[in-house]
């Protein structure tokens, strides 16, 4: 973590000098993404291989299943957001801004359909669910899955994407425990960043910004709208309508399958009064966990 945030910052400081201020957004997710990828990922497996990994079958999933938990992966997320929002906001009294957003909405749809919909994916999926949850889930499969999506978010340093993110790190950490194939977690967390980073903001960009930004009066917003000259409103509306509806059905399906989850006692099973310390209160946890909430506060009000 440390050795990536450090070729992080002289990759960006790097690119400011040669740049100056008008550095490109895709020259930005490169510098952070490139590091993190190409060295302090692989790096990581200097200190993995030191815990054995437990091999166990793997199993498909069917087309069904896999549509059900994905569709709830939705609500889990839109909550996770809705959470990020009104703590960033209230931690900051509304001065907080989510840069993530800022550089996704500043940066082609090609660059973000590359590096946070399809490269983004693959490696944290490789990392936070194969590596860890492969290596963890002998002391217990849920407490696999929780410090699986507890890294996972933190990982993030972004209270707008903490809740979000250990939402879905425990959905994911849920499939990949019940598959052992990392395919599935992977497409799910690909569909559900193309979406955020592509798709969102490919129907935001037909909309006449005035309207988003609340700069226009009802009255010009009637007669944009006689004129024709709102964008394409209907696109927009369509797929909100569709978001609403795959949260809603999610909801549903989170409510009516929550007896069906399924976990199974693991070979070195924790008793319940040592999962929590064994599983965090050991040095390198902890070192973690204090950097990555001191840097997520940094980025939080710097």
């Amino acid at each position: 973590m440390v050795f990536w945030i450090g070729l992080n910052i002289l990759a960006t400081e790097a690119l400011r000098t040669l740049l100056g201020t008008d550095v490109p957004a895709w020259a930005v997710l490169l510098a952070s993404s490139g590091p993190l990828y190409v060295v302090a990922m692989p790096l990581s497996m200097l200190a993995f291989t030191r815990v054995p990994v437990i091999r166990t079958r793997q199993y498909p999933m069917k087309a069904g299943e896999f549509i059900q938990i994905f569709v709830m992966c939705i609500p889990v997320m839109f909550l996770g957001n809705m959470i990020g929002n009104i703590l960033s906001a209230g931690a900051t009294d509304g001065q907080a801004t989510n840069r993530i957003n800022d550089v996704i909405l500043g940066s082609d749809w090609r660059v973000n359909a590359l590096f946070i919909g399809l490269l983004a994916p693959v490696c944290e999926e490789w990392i936070f669910r194969k590596e860890i949850i492969s290596r963890l889930r002998r002391y217990g499969e849920k407490t696999a899955i929780i410090f699986s999506a507890l890294a996972f978010a933190l990982f993030h340093m972004n209270v707008f994407q903490f809740f979000y993110a250990f939402g879905l790190g425990l959905m994911f950490g849920y499939v990949y425990t019940r598959t052992s194939r990392l395919r599935y977690s992977v497409a799910m967390h690909m569909l559900i960043n193309l979406n955020g980073s592509v798709l969102a903001p490919l129907v935001i960009q037909q909309i006449d910004p005035r309207i988003l930004d609340g700069t226009v009066s009802e009255a010009e917003i009637m007669r944009m709208a006689e004129a024709g000259n709102m964008g394409d409103m209907g696109i927009m509306m369509l797929y909100g309508t569709v978001m609403l509806g795959l949260c809603i059905a999610g909801i549903v399906l989170l409510i009516t399958k929550r007896k069906s989850w399924e976990f199974y006692l693991a070979p070195e099973e924790l008793p319940a009064g040592l999962k929590i310390r064994t599983a965090y209160a050991n040095p390198g946890v902890i070192a973690y966990l204090l950097l990555t909430v001191m840097l997520t506060g940094w980025m939080l009000f710097a």
